[in-house]
């Protein structure tokens, strides 16, 4: 998996030569995390700045009330907004975490205003700016 992780492009001929295997069984392997959701997809890594959207804040989502029907409904929509990248739900105070990236510092003040701030349920949303991306979509250490 630290192959694929690494290039996810790589075919399975490539991979099998890596970790020692004919490509028959490295195939099957990968197959078989395929379909048990091991690995959930192929995507291609887009840096954001280099398509306009160089602007990120983090922002905490406090919730007026935590009921199932609240919460499906922001969650869905959340879901549905593109500039929205990342999305937890966490326990304790605030209910959400997310990622946003937009244009800019003007272009994250209309998205806030326009659509943050009309999310079902919301009581709070507190914005913190990213300075620096240390690191981003690591995933898991395999």
């Amino acid at each position: 998996m630290r192959h694929l992780k690494e290039d996810g492009r790589m075919t399975a001929t490539a991979l099998a030569a890596k970790v020692g295997l004919t490509v028959a069984p490295c195939h099957r392997r990968l197959r078989d995390l395929e379909k048990s959701g091991v690995i959930r997809g192929y995507k291609a890594d887009i840096d954001p700045a280099a398509v306009g959207l160089g602007f990120e804040a983090i922002v905490f989502v406090t919730l007026r009330q935590v009921d199932r029907p609240t919460m499906e409904i922001f969650e869905n929509r959340v879901a549905d907004h593109p500039n929205i990248v990342e999305a937890q739900r966490l326990f304790g105070s605030p209910d959400y975490l997310l990622k946003v990236i937009a244009e800019d510092l003007p272009a994250y003040q209309r998205f806030y205003d326009a659509e943050l701030t009309s999310l079902p349920g919301v009581e709070r949303l507190t914005s913190t700016l990213v300075m620096k991306n240390l690191k981003s979509n690591a995933g898991p250490p395999v």
